[in-house]
């Protein structure tokens, strides 16, 4: 089902019971930022910051992603909406089942419409290998552009891995250049 307006959207996913994911959360993470933005940021699942705060990309990662936006005049609070493919942390942060992803995609199918931004940025293979393609390969397509449905598309390594593996920054330092020219080339009020 896709909603039609943020308070219901909202509403409906803060009492989801869909997937077994429901039974362990403390919070659902729903989405944070101006629900007018051009730019969407979408990763694979809260971990346990955010699910004890309720807020994606809060932890190490939020904060790296932070100044990873920062870098290209992007932050959550101005232009930029952050959301997660699924809405509960999965046990120990493992990645999100197909089953809870199916069960969550109706939510984040309906944050999209209703956002209708021009540019997605995938944060990670998963999120990538969800919605560009299935056999998505971060390390070597990362960076590069996709259309889909009018929506410009793209992947950066997972803020998680950037951490675990700091030879990627700068990689991903000209992987934001390129998202920030594309916003350049294509947003009338990002920037």
């Amino acid at each position: 089902m896709l909603y039609t307006n943020w308070e219901e959207l909202e509403q409906a996913c803060l009492s989801c019971q869909k997937c077994a994911l429901a039974d362990t959360r403390h919070n659902v993470v729903f989405g944070t930022g101006p629900r007018d933005a051009e730019v969407m940021c979408i990763g694979e699942g809260p971990g346990e910051n955010e699910d004890l705060q309720g807020l994606p990309f809060v932890g190490r990662g939020g904060k790296l992603l932070d100044d990873m936006l920062e870098m290209v005049d992007l932050s959550r609070e101005r232009n930029v909406y952050i959301a997660n493919m699924v809405k509960c942390r999965p046990p120990q942060n493992r990645d999100p089942l197909n089953t809870e992803q199916e069960a969550c995609i109706d939510y984040l199918r309906s944050q999209t419409a209703l956002l209708r931004p021009k540019i997605i940025i995938c944060l990670g293979r998963i999120a990538a290998c969800k919605l560009i393609k299935e056999d998505f390969k971060i390390t070597k397509e990362h960076g590069q552009w996709f259309e889909k449905n009018g929506v410009w598309m793209t992947a950066l390594f997972h803020p998680a891995a950037i951490l675990r593996d700091p030879r990627r920054r700068p990689e991903t330092f000209e992987d934001l250049k390129v998202i920030q020219a594309k916003i350049r080339e294509i947003c009338n009020h990002t920037y």
